[in-house]
């Protein structure tokens, strides 16, 4: 492979909502290079890469940011960071307005102001927004964008980060980047478990089948401190195109009934975990199928429905249409899909302080990466992105010593273990087996003995003992899969990071002992929720095991930026 050295202020690995609104606000108030590295192409990248038809984090007229924070509290049944939350949430309304600035079409009524759409929602025609983040971002001065680079890989020494290594997936280049600082805005892990629809379809999932957990996987790596991976993210979304629900529930009222047409979502509650496990139980019960009761809504909300979903899921109104009978003459059917691990709906991540920086100098946190704070969306990112840009700002500014003091010509021991690893699996010879056929008997142990859809979700002790078992049984294989290009080589380090991910999650599943979000994950030997476990699950990567770390709960009380880094009771 061809070597490729780049020495940058700030690297930001993940050219998403995040990482393009950091980008765009370093580029505004500083002279401070950025590179951002992109796996696929930052104009369509992420998880706003199809659009999205309504901004579901702002703070609505007559309210409040607190109101924000003890929503997302309730949510998620008490375990968050309230002071996360407090701080993207008083960022919710400004970064809005500067997208709105940017050019995003947010609608609005007779009186110029915007179209709510329940408490904490706007309505806008969001198809093009990643378009329009993205343009923003590389139109810096000060802005460099390498698409189509897999970062793999964080350089660190003596506990603070220097860079990170990562390959063209074009082309045979090895990239050695050193970096004073680095923000992490790769995104959640979608593809850990057996997905809804099987074969050519698997992809068409709720989550970015391309979200591989690569920044969590760094993060274990290097030792980076993490949080709340067993606050799985399960989604409840129409049957088969996998499309959001919400649009449909909110948009025009719709109900969630069974087969008989009882509703059904009062009997569980109305959380995001109570709506999917009152669908999982009304078809254990022989109840089902469930669906949202659409059918008598008017033509008007009708069309409505049809344009929301050509601004973020336009399968959805392909059926509609396939099928000759809309919303309004049929039923919309629900199901649950397989579980996701993302901090931008539950609190999965980094764990970081009021800056989004991490337990590693230097290496910051946003977006569906960083944990702790649930219920960002869009605009969550965005805020997250923002903080994490003005505190790696004040980071370089307040250094005395400069980790980059010249761009050394020889690669570094970590930098050449790396090039030599991927050289080695695009030398190899043809193995027995591919990554597909890896990834496929992942996601079958995953999903048998970890909680998937074929369970219900539910898991075990013994269980989970047998998935880890078989998971690491997995990983020396990866060591020996050979790749006839750099496109096959990304898929081989995707692999990977799928299966470092799915240790963690198993061992964080393993360390809550009570069934705190039904259907998010259902302990068979811990049925009930319990408030002996009203702390945090954290954990921490040592000599390839997953050693776990309790932390007490920080409240509106306690909020302290320092009280984030004290106090760990450790196993």
């Amino acid at each position: 492979m061809r070597t490729e050295r780049i020495k940058t202020d700030v690297l930001i690995i993940g050219g998403g909502t995040a990482g393009c609104f950091a980008a765009y606000v370093i580029g505004q108030k500083s002279h401070k290079k950025v590179l951002i590295a992109e796996k696929a192409n930052i104009k369509r990248s992420g998880c706003l890469a199809a659009g999205v038809n309504a901004l579901n984090a702002y703070i609505t007229e007559g309210r409040v940011p607190q109101d924000y924070v003890d929503y997302a509290k309730k949510d998620a049944h008490g375990i968050v960071r309230e002071d996360l939350l407090l701080t993207m949430s008083e960022r919710l309304n400004h970064v809005t307005k500067v997208m709105e600035d940017l050019g995003l079409v947010i609608l609005k009524d007779e009186k110029g102001k915007y179209v709510a759409r329940g408490n904490r929602n706007i309505k806008i025609n969001g198809e093009n927004m990643k378009p329009i983040l993205a343009k923003a971002a590389a139109e810096q001065e000060n802005v460099t964008v390498l698409n189509h680079v897999n970062i793999t890989d964080y350089k660190t020494e003596k506990g603070k980060i220097t860079g990170a290594v990562g390959f063209s997936v074009n082309e045979d280049i090895f990239y050695d980047i050193d970096a004073e600082a680095v923000l992490c805005a790769t995104g959640g892990a979608a593809g850990l478990y057996r997905p809804n629809n099987p074969g050519f379809s698997r992809h068409k999932m709720w989550y970015p089948p391309f979200n591989t957990g690569a920044g969590y996987a760094m993060g274990l790596l290097s030792g980076a401190e993490m949080t709340t991976f067993e606050m799985r993210f399960i989604a409840l979304r129409c049957k088969d195109t996998i499309a959001p629900t919400g649009t449909i529930a909110q948009g025009v009222g719709a109900r969630q009934v069974n087969a008989h047409g009882d509703i059904y979502e009062t009997k569980y509650g109305l959380t995001t975990s109570q709506r999917v496990y009152g669908t999982v139980m009304e078809n254990r019960e022989g109840k089902g199928p469930c669906y949202l009761r659409t059918e008598g809504i008017s033509k008007e909300q009708e069309q409505d429905l049809y344009k929301a979903y050509l601004n973020m899921a336009p399968s959805q109104t392909l059926k509609w249409m396939e099928a000759g009978k809309g919303p309004s003459e049929e039923n919309v059917e629900i199901e649950g899909t397989e579980p996701y691990i993302v901090g931008g709906h539950t609190a999965s991540g980094y764990w970081v302080d009021n800056n989004r920086a991490t337990t590693i100098e230097g290496l910051y946190a946003a977006g569906d990466v960083a944990g702790g704070c649930p219920q960002k969306y869009v605009t969550g990112a965005l805020a997250e992105g923002e903080i994490a840009a003005e505190a790696i700002l004040e980071y370089l500014d307040s250094r005395d010593d400069r980790a980059v003091t010249e761009n050394k010509k020889e690669l570094s021991e970590i930098a050449a273990a790396k090039k030599s690893e991927y050289e080695a699996h695009l030398n190899a010879p043809r193995s027995l087996m591919n990554a597909e056929q890896l990834e496929e008997a992942m996601q079958k142990i995953m999903d048998q003995y970890a909680g998937g859809i074929g369970t219900d979700y539910r898991y075990s002790e013994t269980s989970l003992a047998k998935a880890d078992e078989k998971i690491a049984a997995l990983l020396p294989v990866v060591d020996t899969l050979a790749a006839s290009d750099t496109y096959e080589l990304m898929q081989i380090y995707e692999l990977r990071e799928r299966l470092i991910v799915c240790r963690a999650v198993i061992a964080h599943l393993a360390a809550r002992k009570e069934t705190r979000w039904h259907s998010f994950g259902e302990n068979t030997d811990y049925p009930e929720q319990s408030e002996d476990w009203m702390k945090y699950v954290n954990s921490r990567m040592e000599n390839g095991k997953i050693r776990i770390l309790y932390r007490d709960l920080i409240t509106k009380e306690s909020v302290d930026s320092n009280t984030a880094a004290k106090g760990a009771g450790e196993r």
